[in-house]
């Protein structure tokens, strides 16, 4: 007889896939890494909490173990990955408390880790601040497409550098950042000073009434078609009715599926090469967990959309020859 496997049965790897610790002999299309750290959030802890709430929540979606199936679409997506075991679980960073430059280089050097061997790392946060040590272990040039309420630009001032409000500061900067294009930016608590310059700069911020006008597509068409891209996605990027579980949520923020049409438009106009989720912050959250629920979703259909491209397909087969 076949395992239920209910979701409150087994250990919480995401989406039940096999965990894989020791990334030297990782053998995977995509590897999930958790980042459980919140150091960088001036305000409220507890994001560390989300990676364990998100693979939690994931085991909901895992059904047979054939992928899911969506309903509007009548489509089964993640498929094969699941059932040829594309997907694996890289566990955690190891977090070192009180001294970020250490655990931001254990980040770095984890994500390295799952790109030497050829897989596309999805990450799982944590604060906002983890997506700089994330980015800076590509050595290609890439464009960066960032969903949030807010820059995350702000100065470096006072010694603070690695918060969650620093992190495309760090970005922008980079040699191998093609572009910054940030949407949905809306907080009032912004200084002109964590906008102006990323404007003047040549790059984009996109405000919620531009991001209405332009639509999911106009997004994904705001780069060349086929570009590869980096994604980071802040679950405040959603509205604040939505996101209980977040420390940062803001008012007049995209719907649910605002956010998962936009994902789909830029799955399909261009390369995705890796993407993060961040800010769920489960101490915040009600008791059905639904803010880890939505995150769960979000970065599973998202996989979805990716993995159904015929470049990724492409990929796959390569992979298993």
């Amino acid at each position: 007889m076949s395992r239920v496997n209910r979701p409150y049965v087994g250990i919480p790897s995401f989406l039940r896939a096999r965990i894989c610790e020791d990334l030297s002999v990782l053998d995977a299309a995509i590897a999930v890494l958790g980042v459980p750290f919140d150091e960088g959030s001036p305000f409220l802890p507890g994001s560390r909490f989300a990676p364990r709430a998100l693979r939690e929540h994931s085991l909901r979606f895992y059904g047979s173990g054939r992928g899911y199936y969506d309903p509007e679409t009548r489509r089964e997506y993640l498929v094969e990955e699941m059932a040829q075991g594309l997907i694996a679980d890289a566990g955690d960073v190891d977090i070192h408390p009180a001294n970020a430059e250490r655990t931001f280089a254990n980040i770095t050097a984890a994500v390295r880790a799952i790109l030497d061997r050829g897989a596309m790392p999805v990450v799982l946060g944590g604060d906002h601040s983890i997506t700089y040590p994330i980015f800076r272990a590509f050595d290609e040039k890439l464009h960066v497409i960032h969903f949030d309420a807010h820059t995350d630009y702000a100065p470096f001032e006072n010694d603070l550098q690695h918060t969650n409000s620093h992190a495309f500061r760090h970005i922008a900067g980079m040699p191998n950042a093609l572009s910054l294009t940030q949407v949905g930016i809306r907080s009032l608590r912004h200084s002109p000073d964590q906008v102006e310059p990323i404007i003047a700069s040549g790059n984009r911020v996109i405000p919620m009434g531009e991001f209405r006008r332009l639509g999911p597509a106009g997004i994904a068409e705001l780069l060349p078609a086929g570009s590869r891209v980096y994604v980071s996605i802040d679950v405040d990027a959603m509205d604040m009715s939505l996101v209980p579980g977040c420390v940062s949520a803001e008012p007049n923020g995209m719907s649910y599926p605002e956010l998962r049409d936009s994902l789909k438009a830029i799955a399909e106009r261009h390369e995705v090469a890796a993407f993060d989720f961040v800010e769920v912050n489960p101490p915040l959250d009600v008791g059905t967990g639904v803010t880890a629920y939505l995150g769960a979703l979000t970065v599973i259909e998202f996989l979805g959309q990716i993995c159904a491209q015929p470049r990724w397909a492409a990929r796959r087969r390569a992979k298993a020859a």
